[in-house]
């Protein structure tokens, strides 16, 4: 079995990976010839840990079939010493991959004392705000405007490894410890784009409330609602949501929601339609206690469609009934709206809710 060892200087500057990266978190990567434990090898497992502002980078690597078990053995071992695992998909496969083996070579594991961190379970749920083709490391690596050496995939490297060990070549050996090594440390440097998860937790702070005026593409005048937060950390890459009702932008670490302020009619639904006639002459529903002076003609029994009254001025869309009264133009409209007044723009605890939650609904579309 060859273990290779190096350490590298920390990018110390980022309080993201800081953040995440503590001294009791590691990273590892494993390579395979195939997807079932049953049926493949493991040839090689990647691992890094912290010191201060140094990272310390080890490969465990099999030269043979049979050293697959002191390479998972020597892992094992090396995992003792940490709390927190950080991987990319080693929840998926990583993890119930090496559980396989261990249940093979009779190798205790401790995989259920562990807190951890997937990447890609992370960035997956961020897919609105991403828009990326897919969700492989390599693919948010290059939205990042990261770079590695190595060109292959793990797929296209097995055959290398076979190759390898009917004759060993040290060519070949520096192909498939690259690939391990820049998997291991491109996760270092994937940590930042857990940044937009904070933002959808709500970790902001509010910065400032305002409306706008603007001419759309028709030339006709209309008004936004614009809410200025700010996140504790600067996003890596800019990224921005539109749906026509909602544009969030997110750049560094400044976040902007703007609301388009919707001039219209709107209709608010009773909840306790039984209790109410519809009058269709006025297009409303009135109280039982107050029909009954209309004639029979004129009224008859609501439904929950048509179980209204309606109001003309200007309202905010909102996804949850953050305001009460609320309302929709239709009754199955998954969302509704509010009537804004001025009075909101001096309410900062209010705005900064109800930026979070535009942007929480918006990301989860």
């Amino acid at each position: 079995m060859i273990r290779r060892h190096e350490e590298i200087s920390l990018n110390a500057n980022n309080k993201l990976i800081d953040k995440y990266f503590t001294k009791d978190s590691v990273f590892f990567d494993i390579e395979t010839t195939g997807f079932s434990p049953k049926t493949s090898s493991l040839y090689l497992i990647g691992c890094s840990h912290r010191e201060e502002n140094t990272v310390y980078i080890d490969q465990f690597f099999a030269e043979s079939y049979d050293e697959e078990q002191m390479v998972i053995q020597e892992f094992m071992d090396y995992l003792s010493n940490y709390r927190t695992i950080i991987t990319f998909n080693g929840i998926g496969f990583d993890i119930p991959f090496i559980k396989g083996k261990c249940a093979a070579y009779n190798i205790r594991e401790h995989f259920s004392d562990f807190s951890y961190i997937d990447i890609f379970k992370e960035v997956s749920a961020l897919k609105k705000i991403l828009n990326l083709e897919n969700y492989k490391q390599k693919t948010v690596e290059k939205f990042l405007g990261l770079s590695r050496e190595d060109k292959y995939t793990g797929g296209e490297l097995i055959g290398v490894y076979k190759e390898y060990v009917s004759t060993p070549d040290n060519e070949a050996l520096e192909l498939l410890l690259l690939h391990n090594y820049e998997d291991v440390l491109g996760m270092h440097e994937l940590l930042p784009v857990l940044g937009y998860k904070e933002i959808l937790w709500g970790n902001l702070e509010f910065k400032q409330g305002h409306i706008n005026q603007y001419l759309d593409y028709n030339n006709n005048f209309g008004q936004e609602l614009i809410i200025e937060l700010e996140a504790p950390y600067g996003m890596p890459q800019p990224v921005s949501i539109n749906n026509g009702d909602v544009f969030i932008k997110i750049e560094g670490s400044n976040v902007s929601v703007r609301i388009k302020i919707l001039q219209d009619t709107l209709c608010y639904f009773y909840s306790n339609y039984k209790d109410y006639y519809y009058l269709p002459d006025e297009d409303t529903a009135i109280h039982k206690s107050v029909a009954t002076f209309v004639d029979k003609d004129h009224r008859t029994k609501c439904h929950p469609y048509n179980c209204y009254t309606k109001k003309t001025g200007n309202f905010l869309i909102q996804y949850d009934d953050i305001i009460t009264p609320s309302f929709k133009r239709e009754y199955k409209s998954p969302f509704s709206y509010f009537e804004f007044k001025e009075e909101y723009l001096l309410d900062k605890e209010f705005l900064k809710k109800y930026a979070i939650s535009l942007i929480k609904n918006e990301a989860d579309q």
